[in-house]
């Protein structure tokens, strides 16, 4: 089990990283007018460094940081693009339908993927995908006990609520405010930069230059907190998990184990940079989308089962794991984003671009299936300690 949940863990975290790179290295190309090598080398090189020497606790209080700047700047933003439109949303919404060649299709859905496999399948990405990131999962070990785990979950729930919501009016905003402005695009029309670049751009036309320094530091320190939570999460995932328990079988130093999870922190952080040139040109949310697909294939499945309900085994949880994980893995690679774009293939060999709908209900079938024809003597014990498990999880 730990070996699927170790691999789980570093197949969601890569695509990640690259998605952070590849936002870090157009932010950085866009300010400063470095070559887009340049600037992932730097960025991912100061990330991994971090990483290695702050661990968990510089880990945690980055994430603390970026939280506050990002809802202080978030919201500075939309008050700001309000003021543009007297604070009345309804005349911002009427100013971007009317300057968007889609007119008032851009508040009708439906409008990024016109069938319902690939709607369902971004769907289950993001509700079921978040529930299993490896990054989020690891905050849970932070917290003293269930009780505390369950007042931060709330608090959580309620502050990423809020931002979603500031999200959609920048989008609108970015739109009505910057479109057909000749200093925020290229010589083909399009936003220089990339779509990355829509709220950097967006809080130099509201805000001024200052607000525009302040608004590309909090996207670097959004970058740096995320790159370091998934970083320490996939490091852990090898030095504690398959070197420490599945090859030393537990038989191994603290000061050993933190030496493999360093080493682990620089390969994996150097695997991301190599990746985040190969994938220069992929849209952040796609690569961010991917990971989230992965990890609601893999770790999802087996978390939501393992709390709601009493006939999993280990032998079930792996198997719908490790189903999960191939199943998407494979829809990825046969899918537009890496057959066509990646790969150079006229034709995707799988039609949708998400795979989440068919890996994520392969990981249940699997996961139930194997289950309840286990009959082993782990299955039994598995069987047997639901009860206590269920009321520790409710009543912490």
């Amino acid at each position: 089990m730990r070996i699927v949940a170790a691999v789980g863990t570093l197949t969601v975290a890569i695509p990640y990283l690259i998605a952070q790179m590849v936002g870090a290295g157009a932010l950085i190309e866009t300010l400063f007018g470095l070559p887009y090598f340049v600037a992932v080398l730097i960025v991912g090189s100061l990330m991994t460094i971090y990483v290695v020497f702050g661990g968990m606790l510089a880990t945690t209080w980055v994430q603390i940081i970026k939280a506050v700047l990002l809802l202080a700047g978030g919201t500075t933003m939309v008050l700001l693009a309000l003021a543009q439109f007297d604070f009345d949303v309804s005349a911002l919404f009427a100013r971007a339908a009317e300057v968007h060649p889609r007119g008032e299709g851009i508040f009708r859905p439906g409008g990024l993927y016109n069938d319902p496999i690939s709607v369902l399948g971004i769907a289950l990405a993001f509700v079921c995908g978040t529930a299993g990131l490896p990054h989020i999962l690891m905050r849970f070990f932070t917290v003293p006990d269930a009780t505390q785990a369950r007042r931060s979950i709330a608090y959580g729930v309620a502050i990423i609520g809020f931002f979603q919501a500031i999200i959609v009016i920048v989008g609108f905003a970015a739109i009505a405010l910057l479109s057909g402005q000749a200093e925020y695009v290229d010589e083909s029309g399009r936003i220089a930069g990339g779509g990355n670049m829509v709220s950097v751009y967006l809080a130099r036309h509201v805000g001024g230059e200052v607000f525009f320094g302040l608004i590309a530091a909090v996207a670097f320190a959004t970058i740096l907190a995320v790159v370091a939570g998934i970083l320490l999460s996939a490091s852990a995932a090898v030095a504690h998990d398959i070197y420490a328990r599945v090859i030393r079988k537990g038989e191994i130093s603290d000061r050993a184990e933190l030496f493999v999870s360093r080493l682990a922190t620089v390969v994996i952080g150097a695997t991301a940079i190599g990746l985040s040139l190969l994938f220069r040109n992929m849209n952040v949310g796609v690569l961010a989308l991917l990971a989230l697909a992965i990890a609601a294939s893999v770790n999802f499945p087996v978390i939501f089962l393992a709390l709601f309900w009493k006939n999993l085994t280990t032998r079930g949880a792996i198997a719908g794991a490790a189903t999960g994980l191939i199943v998407v893995i494979v829809l990825i690679v046969l899918s537009r984003t890496v057959w066509v774009n990646v790969l150079g293939n006229e034709t995707a060999i799988y039609p949708y671009d998400y795979p989440t709908l068919f890996s994520v209900a392969a990981a249940f079938i699997v996961t139930i299936v194997v289950s309840l024809t286990d009959r082993s003597n782990r299955a039994a014990v598995d069987r047997a300690g639901y009860d206590a498990q269920l009321v520790k999880s409710e009543l912490g």
